[in-house]
């Protein structure tokens, strides 16, 4: 699949120029996300708006926060992905966390069960954590 740059540059100056609007959001909350087009194996988006839904893990204040990409690949055998069932089966991808503006923000699908989001932080905490031995 060949990634479209220069489509996603012209988006991402129409996001940039939005006018901060009074609406809220909040951790656990599943939204879709004009993620964009990135580089090599970091979540891309789709669509017109290169939206993916993601995952808000940590809200820093009502322009910024972290959040999590979701993909419906199986990623079952995968250390890096943990598997959620809300609202449909999705595995929340742990190392593409992303510091992203609320502007990229487009519409909320849902709020992710509290059980699903502890899981999802303790498996955060954990890769971070993880020390490698040289």
């Amino acid at each position: 699949m060949e990634k479209d740059f220069d489509l996603w540059n012209l988006e991402k100056q129409k996001i940039d120029k939005k006018i901060l609007q009074d609406f809220y959001f909040s951790e656990r909350e599943i939204w879709w996300c004009s993620i964009g087009t990135n580089i090599g194996v970091e979540s891309n988006g789709k669509n017109s708006k290169f939206e993916r839904p993601v995952l808000i893990l940590n809200k820093f204040n009502g322009l910024m926060l972290w959040v999590l990409p979701l993909t419906t690949k199986d990623k079952t055998n995968s250390p890096h992905y943990t598997r959620i069932e809300n609202p449909t089966v999705a595995w929340v991808s742990l190392t593409q966390i992303k510091c992203v503006s609320s502007l990229r923000l487009l519409r909320k699908i849902c709020t992710l069960n509290n059980e699903d989001f502890s899981r999802i932080n303790s498996s955060i905490i954990k890769l971070f954590l993880k020390s490698k031995t040289p």
